[in-house]
């Protein structure tokens, strides 16, 4: 008969073992993330930690190991929804294995970055994530290098020849892009970015380019980049209209430039599809609710940060072979933002590929 008050017994690997119908050899290997275990095996595994409650000691564990239980997440903000998401997936793909994610944001400064990635090398982290403020020419990424990390690169990043690197299609998200508007008459579009430096916004803009003048030569693209701050930004696109610039549609490629773009809109009385057409990169939940809705380019995010992890795990298990470049395609929802030049929202509105 149990004691009231008695502490409870923690659950031990070979209580998850004899849940999960396996060996204590197997839920070791799963927690450690080794990636020869059979799918079926893992997720059971996973199920019965979750149902018991099991947590590893990583005091006996780092004994045995020069790692610690630790993933180190680097990215340049935690304000956005984008980035936000990306450490909270990180964080629980973590803990299944048995590890804890420690994360820091960058502030959108390399040398902050670099400063980071030498303290989680210190705490002799089993490997990082990093989304780097530039790209994967980074110092941070250089000094992983040099001192011999285990790493992956996501999204500001396209191929690097010593660590994996995920990131969203850019480039064929932003064609898409233009095609839609190319489609609905438009002739003359103004781009907006962050990060002029950033591979991702390199390729967003050059995949619009490239698509939008191979569909209509006659396309007149004028761009707008602020290098890391939106204040200028908002100035710059002020100035841009105060000059009686009136392109038909605007392309934000980031989140925050697009609510740049419409406020701005509402403070000169614009309305979006009858006056002003307005896309950007990355969704949100106001942009959903808003009226009339945005249209965006809706990233993979969770896809992207399960194909991190499971990299990683991969090198940290010692992996080896030729670093992989993965590039996840995103999904156009053009909504009622979007229209004809001076004919408002398309029939039908809602969304459309």
């Amino acid at each position: 008969m149990a004691v009231q008050g008695a502490p409870q017994r923690r659950p031990s690997i070979h209580d998850v073992a004899s849940h999960a119908g396996v060996s204590a050899a197997t839920v070791s290997k799963v927690m450690q993330g080794v990636a020869t275990v059979k799918p079926a095996n893992v997720q059971r595994v996973f199920d019965a930690v979750e149902r018991l409650g099991y947590r590893m000691d990583p005091l006996a564990s780092e004994l045995r190991r020069s790692k610690r239980r630790i993933i180190g997440a680097v990215v340049p903000e935690f304000e956005s929804e984008f980035f936000g998401t990306v450490i909270t997936e990180l964080e629980r793909l973590a803990e299944q294995r048995g590890y804890a994610l420690v994360a820091a944001s960058s502030r959108e400064s390399e040398t902050r970055e670099k400063e980071i990635l030498a303290r989680m090398h210190d705490w002799r982290v089993s490997g990082v994530v990093l989304a780097p403020v530039r790209n994967e020419r980074s110092p941070a990424a250089a000094f992983m290098k040099a001192s011999g990390m285990t790493g992956v690169m996501i999204d500001r990043v396209l191929a690097d020849n010593a660590f994996d690197t995920i990131s969203a299609d850019s480039a064929a998200a932003s064609a898409e892009v233009a095609r839609a508007l190319v489609g609905n008459g438009h002739r003359h579009v103004l781009v907006i970015g962050l990060g002029e430096h950033a591979a991702t916004v390199h390729a967003r803009l050059e995949g619009f380019r490239a698509q939008a003048l191979a569909l209509a030569p006659d396309m007149r693209i004028d761009v707008i980049l602020s290098e890391s701050d939106v204040a200028p930004l908002r100035a710059s696109l002020r100035d841009y209209f105060g000059k009686g610039e009136r392109p038909t549609a605007v392309y934000s490629l980031f989140l925050k430039g697009t609510l740049v773009a419409l406020s701005e809109f509402r403070r000169r009385g614009w309305h979006c599809p009858n006056d002003i057409s307005l896309v950007g990169f990355d969704d949100a939940e106001w942009m959903q609710v808003t009226f009339p809705a945005i249209a965006a380019v809706v990233q993979p995010v969770r896809r992207i940060a399960t194909q991190a992890m499971d990299l990683l795990f991969r090198r940290i298990e010692g992996e080896e072979g030729p670093s992989r470049a993965l590039l996840e395609p995103c999904k156009v929802l053009m909504r009622e933002s979007v229209g004809s030049p001076g004919g408002g929202a398309r029939p039908g509105g809602g969304d459309g590929q």
